[in-house]
C-alpha cells in the first residue's frame, strides 16, 4: 500500500470520528490500568460490567489490595481468567503503593514491570493515559492491518513496529482507537461488513462482501 493511500485511509476515519475514545470505562490512570488488564480475552461491556460495581468503593490501589484476590474475585468472575487477573491486579497495586506513590508510571518499562501487564497493556495505558502516540496491538488491529494491506506482518510485534513506521505522524496518537472500532465494528471476523466501511475502495482485501 502506498503513502498516499494510507494518509487518505486516516483522513477519512478521522474525519468520521476526529476524537475517538477508550470504550472502557474510568475514572483515573489506576483505573483504566485495571480495566485494561481485565480486558484480556474479554469484551470491554463485560469488564464494564464488574468493573461498576467496585470502582466507586475499591477504584485505588489501596482499595484494591484492601479488597485482597479473593474479595477482587468475587466482582470479576464473569470475566474470563477472573483469578489470575485478580492476583495480577492486587499485585500491581501493592507495587505501585510501594513503589509509586500509589500512582500509575509514565514509562513503559515500569507498566510491563507490573503483574499481569505487557506491551499491549502498556501501549493501552501509555497512549489513553498519558498521550503517548503508541499502538496496541490487538487481534482487532492484527486483523485490520493485515487485511487492508495498511501494514502486514506476522505477529502482533511486527504489526506495531510496522504501523509505528508507515502511519503519518498526525495519526499515531488515535490510530490505535480508529484501527479497534474498525475491526471491532466494521472489519469483523468472519464476514467484514465492507459496503458499510468508509474505507472500502482504499482497502487492498481481495475477497469483500459484496451485500450483507
Amino acid at each position: 500500500m502506498n503513502p498516499a493511500k494510507r494518509t487518505e485511509i486516516f483522513q477519512r476515519l478521522r474525519a468520521a470520528n476526529p476524537e475517538p475514545q477508550t470504550e472502557l470505562e474510568y475514572d483515573t490512570p489506576f483505573q483504566l490500568l485495571v480495566a485494561v488488564t481485565l480486558s484480556a480475552q474479554a469484551t470491554d461491556k463485560s469488564v464494564n460490567l464488574a468493573t461498576r460495581k467496585f470502582f466507586a468503593q475499591h477504584g485505588t490501589p489501596e482499595g484494591i489490595v484492601a479488597l485482597g484476590e479473593a474479595g477482587l474475585a468475587e466482582f470479576i468472575r464473569t470475566i474470563g481468567l477472573f483469578r489470575t487477573k485478580a492476583r495480577n491486579v492486587v499485585g500491581a497495586s501493592e507495587i505501585l503503593i510501594r513503589d509509586h506513590g500509589s500512582q500509575v508510571p509514565d514509562s513503559r518499562e515500569a507498566l510491563e514491570a507490573l503483574p499481569g501487564v505487557g506491551r499491549k497493556t502498556a501501549n493501552v495505558v501509555l497512549n489513553i493515559a498519558f498521550g503517548h502516540p503508541t499502538i496496541a496491538v490487538d487481534t482487532h488491529i492484527f486483523r485490520v492491518a493485515n487485511r487492508t494491506g495498511l501494514a502486514p506482518g506476522k505477529d502482533v510485534v511486527a504489526v506495531e513496529q510496522r504501523l509505528n513506521k508507515v502511519v503519518p505522524k498526525e495519526f499515531l496518537l488515535h490510530a490505535h482507537h480508529w484501527l479497534i472500532l474498525l475491526g471491532r465494528y466494521i472489519c469483523v471476523a468472519r464476514t467484514p461488513k465492507c459496503p458499510q466501511c468508509g474505507i472500502a475502495d482504499l482497502c487492498e482485501y481481495r475477497s469483500k462482501t459484496k451485500a450483507l
